[in-house]
């Protein structure tokens, strides 16, 4: 929050004589001096030098120079939440927040259910989760902003959201030693309402979870549609919003694609950012890998071993750092230096599995989504532009390719589109690829990313 007022204090000084009708003079004399002393949470503490001492103070409180501060703020950071405290250094120093120590910090990791290796530092960012790493560092930076919160991370299983989510609280812990964080998975928070229903014990569950200043809850589809949770977590949820705390979700879908969803939930995860992750691309995929050996220290795989993991395992982080793991015990136990034929050997059975995934219209609209740069979201809009139309093309072309679907199936996918729509767009496909030798390369790496093997 600081790095973000320092950043914004020239736009909230302009405002205060664009909008609020102070003069230069008056804010130059009054207003710029102020130090931004420390942040908690929301409260913002400005210090007036000890030479101007209390009687400016006074002054700044008497012509409400610190509503009109206070209100700029809110309108640059669009966030009605925030509140300041002017007072003289000196007095800010008596009651300044100490610095988290290791022991603070591991006991606070401790009781919000923290996974130690899951923070930004380990995260391996690339193409396809950059947009949601650059979110959440936002979030982790300035919890609370009403245009992140909620913060709703999507996208398959074992492609990072846990590891994101895990990252934002260990950040908020280092930097705030006095912001309580709790992470709980969905089937953990419902077994603790079930069991504090069937006890009388739900003040103590509210006691829990609305005194939070960050709750994070990881795959929230399993929660929604449970009769005996989703009252209290609707009611958890309003009550940490209107205070203005910050709410994490994660699931493997969008919103408004859980079946599921009462109207009622889904307008409040879109009240901030539904954020996807897609599924690594090479680049990433290698890198991930080169981190994982550099991290461990691990010996004896050479880079084109490395290469073989990233072009045969190509889905889920999850599966790619086991694939390693795996050849990382063999080189390891047997004090041998890993060749591609044993690793193909190693990992004869996770790349069959990899190589039978389904194909499914998701599977294909994110591989196109990642080859081509266009969000999802974009293809299975109605947006015609260019791009846009192309990269939904392909996608039709696909699905009616490695799919049993229908026509009409498919058109339902991309929002509702009528069988002879999608028809003629994969007849369009069709004919490019026949006429267009560049096209059709194009659409053979997408199918190479969607089939490694075929």
């Amino acid at each position: 929050m600081e790095e973000l007022i320092l950043s914004k204090w020239d736009e909230i000084l302009s405002l205060l004589e664009t909008e609020h009708g102070l003069s230069p003079i008056v804010v130059k004399t009054w207003i710029k001096p102020l130090k931004l002393y420390s942040v908690e949470g929301k409260k913002l503490y400005f210090a007036v030098d000890d030479s101007m001492g209390s009687r400016a103070i006074d002054f700044i409180n008497k012509k409400m120079y610190d509503m009109f501060l206070v209100t700029s703020i809110k309108e640059v950071l669009d966030d009605d939440s925030i509140e300041i405290v002017i007072d003289v250094e000196s007095n800010l120093n008596k009651t300044s927040k100490e610095e988290v120590t290791k022991e603070e910090y591991n006991e606070a990791i401790t009781k919000s259910n923290l996974y130690p290796k899951y923070t930004f530092d380990t995260f391996v960012v690339g193409e396809s989760n950059k947009l949601a790493h650059a979110t959440c560092l936002a979030v982790a930076d300035s919890p609370g902003l009403d245009k992140f919160n909620p913060l709703f991370l999507y996208g398959g299983a074992g492609l990072g959201k846990t590891h994101l989510m895990q990252s934002i609280a260990h950040y908020i812990l280092q930097h705030n030693k006095n912001m309580k964080v709790l992470y709980v998975p969905s089937n953990k928070f419902t077994n603790e309402i079930v069991e504090a229903i069937k006890k009388n014990k739900t003040d103590e569950f509210r006691e829990k979870y609305r005194t939070v200043d960050v709750l994070l809850i990881d795959d929230i589809q399993y929660l929604i549609g449970k009769e005996s949770t989703q009252q209290e977590f609707f009611d958890t949820f309003n009550a940490l919003h209107d205070e203005g705390k910050q709410i994490i979700l994660s699931s493997d879908k969008p919103p408004k694609e859980i079946k599921t969803l009462e109207e009622r939930f889904r307008s409040r995860f879109e009240w901030g950012v539904p954020i996807d992750i897609h599924a690594p691309d090479y680049e990433t995929r290698m890198a991930i890998l080169k981190n994982k050996v550099e991290m461990n220290g691990y010996k004896n795989i050479s880079d084109n071993i490395l290469e073989y993991i990233a072009n045969n395992v190509t889905y889920n982080v999850r599966e790619l750092e086991g694939a390693l793991n795996k050849i990382s015990v063999y080189a390891e136990l047997g004090n041998i230096t890993i060749t591609e034929d044993l690793a193909k050997n190693i990992l004869k059975d996770m790349i069959s599995k990899e190589t039978n995934v389904t194909i499914t219209p998701d599977l294909i609209i994110n591989t196109v989504s990642e080859h081509l740069n266009i969000s999802v979201d974009d293809i299975k809009s109605s947006k015609r532009s260019q791009d846009v139309a192309n990269a939904r093309q392909i996608s039709m072309y696909l699905c009616r390719k490695f799919t049993t679907k229908g026509l009409k199936s498919i058109g339902d996918v991309f929002g509702g589109k009528d069988h002879s729509t999608v028809l003629s767009n994969i007849n369009k496909v069709d004919k490019r690829i026949e006429s267009d030798p560049e096209y059709a390369e194009t659409i053979d790496v997408i199918i190479k990313k969607l089939s490694p093997h075929s």
